[in-house]
């Protein structure tokens, strides 16, 4: 279902009493230099088979920033991170399924999801290794071009392409 991502929205399905969620989180597009102008971008593999980046929720007390480094750093187990100041927002809507459906009736957060997730460009060194967390089934560095196309979603192809005009 497409609809349109807006505050106005959520509060009005919110008021005909639809189980709706806004939600906000923070991700990371994390890229390696691997020589002069070249990168290469991390993709991780979710086990629905998708390629994205590293993000997760804002927990209560927590900056955008914190969030970002808790969240890469669970996720990849990277740590040396260096944070451009760019910030690319994105926003989606869906309805949980699933496992995920379960879990959030169980603790009486909407199903009907609005989700708004600000990325930041993020470099990390060669020397560094990926430590996957339970989230992912497995990771892929891809120069420029190839990670674009791997890219399940149209709006992760466009922030790799936002941090690359970035840089």
């Amino acid at each position: 279902m497409q609809l349109p991502v807006n505050r106005i929205l959520y509060r009005l399905l919110t008021l005909c009493g639809l189980p709706t969620a806004w939600e906000i989180s923070v991700g990371a597009v994390v890229f390696r230099e691997v020589a002069p102008g070249k990168r290469e971008y991390l993709l991780l593999q979710y086990p629905s088979g998708h390629f994205d980046f590293a993000k997760g929720h804002v927990e209560e007390g927590e900056t955008e920033m914190m969030t970002l480094r808790r969240e890469t750093e669970e996720e990849t187990g990277l740590t040396n991170l260096q944070i451009l100041e760019r910030r690319m927002s994105i926003r989606y809507f869906y309805i949980a399924k699933g496992n995920e459906a379960v879990k959030r009736k169980e603790i009486g957060r909407g199903l009907w999801i609005f989700k708004e997730v600000h990325f930041y460009p993020v470099e990390v060194n060669l020397s560094q290794t990926v430590r996957l967390s339970h989230e992912h089934t497995d990771f892929v560095w891809l120069p420029y071009e190839e990670a674009v196309a791997r890219a399940t979603f149209e709006n992760a192809k466009n922030l790799i392409v936002q941090t690359e005009e970035t840089l």
